[in-house]
This record gives C-alpha cells, structure tokens and sequence, in this order.
C-alpha cells in the first residue's frame, strides 16, 4: 500500500567523495573535512590502501590508519568499514576507493567466457560495497584518483581522441551515490561538482579546513533524529494518530519497529479499559446489591 506523507528533513552521516590527480592533496583534505566533522582525532579512522600515505600527516592529530595490505577486493573494504565501526569511530575515510575498482577491473579481465555477461559477476560486489558505506550510520569520506579522460571526434574525416578533462577511476556514475563530490585540482583547492546540501554550489574553489567539515556537520544535525521520533511515539494519543507517524516516516521503520508495537499494545490496552464501566450503579435492597439496569 502506498501513502503519502510530508516531505521532512532527517538528520543524517554525511556521505562524501575527494577526486583528485595524485599530489592534489585528497587525503590531507579528508583528514581536516573529518576533524571539522567529529573535533576529535580519535575518533577518526583511516583505510589505508595508498601504501601507507594516511601515516604522512601524524602530526595533525592521533587519528587511527587501517592498512589494506594489498588486499583490494571490496569484501576487503567491507570488512574494515565494520571493524572501524566497532571500534566506536565517528569519522571513517576510505582512501581510495580507486583500488577497489582496479581490482575488479583486473578480476573481470582474467575471467573466461563472454566479455558482457561477465559483469554479473563484478556488479553486484561492487553495488554490495557502495550500499554498505551508504548504510553506515558513521561519516564516511571516500578518496578517487582520476585520470586523464577522452572523447573521439571527427577531424577530416578521420574519429580522433581529445582530452576533455579529468575523471575518476571508478565506476561510471559513482558520483550519484556521495552527497557532496568536491574536485581537488593541484593548488589543493577544492570546488564541488554535486552537492546537496546547497553549501558549496556555486562558489570558488577553496581551500578545505576543518571549518568545511564543520559546516557540513550542521547541515547534517539540522533536521529530524530517532529520538525526535520516538518522542513523537510516546505522545500519540490514538491508534489512529500512532498510525500517521508510522506512515510519515518510513526510513525509521526497522530502527523504531519495537517502539510503535509497545505503544500500539499501550494504546490497545487503554482503549479497552475505557470501554469497561467501573462505577456500576448499584441500588441496595436489604443486605443484596442489585445492579439496576438503566434504559
């Protein structure tokens, strides 16, 4: 059954993506982006799969680094986002996210059969990885390399290759699945080529600080939260009011599941008991207690 409900704003884990050319400064800008998000270094993690680049910048603060050790599969990657997790981080870098995809790359290019078909095999693993950052309830900021890309034209006659900028090395449309891209070019400044949260949209490059994550951590608090939510439960007052809030927010059923059953049973219970006459009118004849039944 389909219902409608009003549009609302929830709070949410910023989802974010730094593409840049080697020596753009991606990793240095997440670390800042990710101090401006939890102001505290230690709760900050690193996956390391740039041979061990996330250690240059020490000095900073005591973030913690996850080295992949050459394993780039995104089963690999999965697993340290879980491990970061548990281990109570607020912030969780990937960087990069670009070994992954080489490594599927490669892994298409070694498998036999029909070239086409062959992508069954490598889409879904790398839709299971990117739906596993998306579902993680940390922020999570991904580094891409890019790479020089290319379109043919037509020159007299003749279909010639033409540079037409800068692309990253992933999957065609990754973009769609960050809130914000911002594009690092070599003076370490940065400029957002897709950002939802109308921060960045339009301005000039700039040089990201950990103001920018703070900014960004204020668009992130600024709307509706679980506990907001389950206040909401608490003070429904009928089954039917109980129901509307069940309806408006549908991204919070798995999360609130057992609240709005407690509260439906509360509601169930009370509704009941109302209908119950306690005070029967009683008319005493002698030492017998008679109800009398009035039309």
């Amino acid at each position: 059954m389909m219902n409608l409900r009003v549009s609302s704003k929830k709070q949410a884990k910023i989802k974010l993506a730094l593409q840049g050319c080697a020596g753009s400064g991606k990793t240095y800008s997440a670390l800042l982006l990710a101090y401006g998000l939890c102001n505290d270094w230690s709760k900050i993690a690193v996956i390391d799969s740039e041979n061990g680049s996330a250690d240059l910048y020490a000095s900073l603060g005591q973030y913690n680094v996850l080295p992949l050790q050459d394993n780039f599969t995104p089963e690999t990657y999965t697993e340290a986002i879980e491990v970061c997790e548990n281990a109570g981080m607020e912030v969780i870098i990937i960087d990069s996210i670009s070994q992954c995809w080489d490594n599927l790359l490669e892994y298409h290019a070694g498998l036999q059969g029909n070239s086409f078909t062959n992508w069954q095999k490598v889409t879904p693993r790398i839709n299971a990885f990117m739906q596993r950052i998306l579902q993680s309830d940390k922020h999570i900021i991904c580094t891409m390399r890019c790479k020089q890309d290319y379109v043919l034209n037509e020159k007299n006659g003749k279909m010639v290759p033409e540079k037409v900028g800068l692309k990253a090395v992933m999957r065609d449309g990754i973009d769609y699945e960050f809130t914000i891209v911002f594009d690092i070019n070599m003076k370490h400044q940065a400029i957002s080529s897709k950002d939802r949260t109308n921060l960045f949209m339009g301005k000039r490059d700039f040089t990201i600080t950990p103001a920018t994550g703070q900014s960004i951590l204020n668009w992130c608090n600024d709307g509706i939260n679980v506990e907001m939510i389950r206040q909401q439960i608490s003070q429904a007052k009928t089954i039917e009011e109980l129901t509307k809030i069940y309806h408006q927010y549908p991204e919070w059923y798995q999360q609130l599941t057992t609240d709005f059953m407690q509260k439906k049973s509360q509601l169930q219970t009370e509704t009941r008991e109302s209908q119950i006459n306690y005070n029967p009118n009683f008319i005493k004849y002698g030492n017998n207690a008679v109800t009398a039944c009035r039309g």
